[in-house]
Order: structure tokens, then sequence, then C-alpha cells
């Protein structure tokens, strides 16, 4: 699971979109791809957020990334773009969407959205780090991990009170034969020795 790029964009409906503020993580490119990878982002940030429609979320792929898309609308006129590979889930993406921009919405002010060099907005780079696993970043995936956890050693200990009710099984049945063969053994030590009894 691999997020790339995270980004705010201004998408009015009458003008092309502008990206206010951006992240990428390019580290898993080689050096010289880097700059190609990076200029594909921006353009793909771009063309979702300007053909979501307002009030909208939509997913969309491309190759190995998808770009999951958040569209608010109203009269800021923002979206939110994230761009992962495909293992990446659905819900922790969206809800970062959400969060980022109602934290942009309360920290930029809507006069600078015209002069997109001038915002600074570090909050970017910070949850497209935290949000590179989203089961540390997301609470219902952090608490469905621990679920599944706690149900692999259930499993585990089920497996291992039925291997010992079989053991103890084997162990009942090899008493119950030792019972008989010491039983066999008494009659058959009586016989020998009655045979042999001096008087």
């Amino acid at each position: 699971m691999k997020v790339y790029s995270l980004s705010i964009v201004y998408a009015p409906t009458s003008s092309p979109s502008v990206i206010l503020s951006s992240a990428s993580d390019l580290s898993s490119f080689s050096f010289y791809q880097r700059g190609s990878v990076g200029e594909f982002l921006t353009f793909f940030s771009k063309t979702v957020a300007e053909r979501t429609a307002q009030g909208q979320r939509q997913s969309v792929q491309e190759n190995s990334y998808v770009a999951h898309a958040y569209n608010r609308g109203g009269a800021e006129q923002l979206a939110a773009i994230i761009i992962t590979d495909q293992e990446y889930p659905v819900r922790p993406a969206f809800s970062l969407l959400t969060k980022i921009l109602d934290d942009f919405t309360a920290k930029v002010p809507q006069s600078s959205y015209s002069n997109p060099g001038s915002i600074n907005f570090p909050d970017v780079q910070t949850y497209l780090t935290k949000y590179q696993d989203p089961r540390q970043a997301d609470a219902i995936m952090r608490v469905q991990q621990e679920l599944d956890e706690t149900k692999i050693v259930l499993h585990k200990t089920i497996e291992s009170v039925l291997q010992r009710g079989e053991k103890l099984d084997n162990l009942v049945e090899r008493s119950n034969a030792l019972s008989a063969q010491s039983k066999m053994f008494y009659k058959t030590a009586k016989k020998q020795n009655s045979c042999c009894v001096i008087m």
C-alpha cells in the first residue's frame, strides 16, 4: 500500500483547476523517473479534479495508479485528490480527503486561492506521511486489524484444545487397552502360579 500524491485543488466549474497545495512521495521511483512521474501525478490530479462533479466522490484507475477524488464544491470550490496504488483501501483514502479539506479551509483564507504560491500549508506533507500506513492512521482499520489478529489467536487456541482433546481420547483408549492387558496378565500369572503352589 502506497500513497504517491496528495493535492488540494481549486476546481471552479468555469475555469481550469489550480493546485493550491500538494505533496508527493516518489522515493519508490528511480532518480531519472521522478520528474516525469511528478508531472504525470500533477496532470492526473488536475484532470480528475476537473472531471469530478461538485459534491461527489469518485475513484479513477490509470494503469497501476488510483486517484481518489472528493470535490466538495460549495463556496470554496475545493477538491482533494489522493493518488495511491491499487492495494490502498478506499475508506481511509476518502476519510483523509474529507479531513484535509476541513483543515485546509480552517487554516487557509479563501482570499489566498488566487495566489497559490503564497499558500503555506505544511500539513499536506504530514498527512501524506501519516497515511502511508492506513491501519495506523485510520481508527476503524486499526480496530479491524486487532479483531482479525484476535480471531487468529482464538482459532489457534481452539485448534490446540481440539488437539489436546484428541490426545486425551488416545490416552483413555490406551489406558483401557492397558487395563485389559493388565487383567489378562494377572489371570495368566495366577494360572501359572497355581500349578506351582507348595503345600
